[in-house]
């Protein structure tokens, strides 16, 4: 008997039950999740459904777990009456959500989310490798209980991949809040906003709570935020390009409209970027590259958290009014 796994073809005496399949491989079937001809298949009937020659299965990684178990009532943002992020019936201290791709190791990846002080860290769904079902997961060193993970969509370029990519790691970790992204080619990386208004549709029709990064278009965010998405992702620049924000004027016309929380999603090269989002009145701040690819990632998560919070504090504080001409600081009155 053949089965097809993940693209790679695997042999089979005979037909056996999906749980049987999984052990015989090496995962743990509680740690992934699997697509069956194109249909997802519910851990609760791994043991009675029977994988047959021909079968074309999707094994993808269990790659986190959403927010924690409990709740410390000292610490809980909620609770405190303090100036917290909501987004999906959850709150969070920090306004600066990360990232863990590109670094060059899950040990560098763990050290800069600690010092970003991030709370929400996007996870990519991917094909688990079957070849060597024992190499290291991101959970193993970003735990799922400290953090909230967020499925995301990435690489997919059509409704329907996205829309199957999120069902799958909803499977697979039980998330409901997730960032949708649907790009719109490999060149720029734009949002393809048909596709990602079609997909956002079936989504939240399928109780998804979606986040979604979009164009700065504020006609088109204002029709995502109508159709139900629980938070609007503008890019302020092309993903990776590190050149900030490029249209500050439909950012704040999108920022002003929005009753959900607005955060700038691609773009963000350097603290002074973050900052300027903030400052905007943006509700907070998603990257990934802007951290992963610095010279020190380390020390450019730790400025990137100070840039946010200080951004928020300024754009709360209320800035002075930008004038023509000079306005002295010291009183004339008195003088020599």
């Amino acid at each position: 008997m053949q089965v097809i796994i993940n693209g790679e073809t695997r042999n089979f005496d005979a037909p056996i039950t999906l749980a049987q399949l999984l052990d015989q491989i090496g995962l743990d079937a509680k740690k992934v999740a699997v697509e069956r001809n194109l249909e997802i298949v519910t851990k609760s009937t791994y043991g009675d459904t029977v994988v047959e020659d021909g079968d074309k299965l999707e094994v993808v990684h269990f790659i986190g777990g959403g927010a924690p178990d409990t709740v410390n009532e000292d610490t809980d943002c909620a609770q405190t009456g303090a100036d917290c992020l909501e987004v999906g019936g959850q709150t969070y201290w920090s306004r600066l959500l990360v990232g863990t791709g590109k670094y060059k190791d899950f040990e560098e990846t763990a050290r800069a989310i600690e010092a970003s002080g991030a709370e929400i860290v996007t996870v990519a769904v991917r094909r688990v490798n079957v070849t060597d079902p024992n190499q290291p997961m991101l959970v193993d060193y970003v735990d799922p209980k400290t953090y909230t993970y967020l499925p995301n969509t990435a690489g997919c370029f059509t409704a329907q991949d996205a829309v199957r990519t999120l069902r799958l790691a909803r499977e697979a970790g039980g998330w409901d809040l997730v960032k949708l992204e649907v790009l719109g080619d490999q060149k720029t990386l734009y949002p393809n906003m048909v596709e990602t208004l079609s997909a956002a549709e079936e989504l939240i029709k399928d109780g998804f709570k979606v986040m979604v990064y979009c164009s700065d278009d504020p006609i088109m965010c204002q029709r995502l935020e109508d159709m139900g998405c629980v938070a609007i992702m503008p890019l302020a620049a092309p993903i990776g390009s590190g050149l900030g924000i490029q249209n500050p004027v439909s950012i704040r016309l999108i920022i002003e409209q929005a009753k959900v929380p607005v955060l700038v999603d691609a773009g963000v090269g350097t603290a002074s970027d973050a900052a300027v989002a903030m400052e905007l009145g943006c509700d907070g701040v998603l990257m990934n590259t802007a951290i992963a690819e610095a010279k020190d990632p380390i020390k450019m998560a730790r400025a990137m958290k100070m840039a946010v919070e200080a951004g928020r504090l300024a754009y709360l504080s209320g800035r002075m009014p930008k004038k023509m001409y000079a306005d002295p600081s010291s009183p004339l009155a008195g003088l020599i």
